[in-house]
């Protein structure tokens, strides 16, 4: 049910979001402490950071879309617009692509070469594996082994 909710927003509102600069990057339809949320989150096409206005200003433009697609078929939500943040899940070929020369903090579901975490940066990417330059070399991971992967931000 709720993949379905999120493919009939994302069909809704996918080009919407494009054409005012923006690129959706993720839905997330759960429930919290306040009932059913649904969350967008989007970037920025042009690489700057989301704002609050830019939030404000999707909300405003999908909101009527979404009261006429209507994917909850009447069932209440909370709608919320949010940026990705910066330190969003690396999952995509693009989200790799954007990080690519980058470091990165890396959790696997197996260890690999006995660890588990790994600070690196990030060399090669494809659609089964991943290669970091770490401290102790460079070390091939599968996509498929990846549990989280974050772009390691120093302030």
């Amino acid at each position: 049910m709720q993949g379905k909710i999120c493919n009939i927003v994302e069909n809704s509102i996918k080009n919407v979001i494009y054409n005012l600069g923006f690129e959706l990057y993720d839905i997330e339809y759960i429930k919290k402490l306040n009932g059913m949320n649904l969350t967008i989150y989007i970037t920025k096409l042009n690489g700057e950071v989301v704002n609050i206005n830019d939030c404000e200003l999707i909300h405003r433009t999908i909101d009527p879309i979404l009261d006429e697609v209507n994917p909850t078929n009447d069932e209440p939500y909370y709608l919320n617009v949010s940026s990705v943040g910066l330190d969003r899940p690396i999952k995509l070929d693009k989200d790799f692509k954007r990080v690519l020369e980058h470091e990165l903090n890396i959790k696997t579901y197996v260890a690999v070469n006995n660890y588990k975490v790994f600070i690196g940066v990030l060399k090669y990417f494809d659609k089964n594996k991943i290669v970091i330059e770490t401290d102790k070399g460079k070390v091939e991971i599968l996509r498929n082994n990846l549990a989280l992967v974050k772009e390691n931000i120093k302030f």
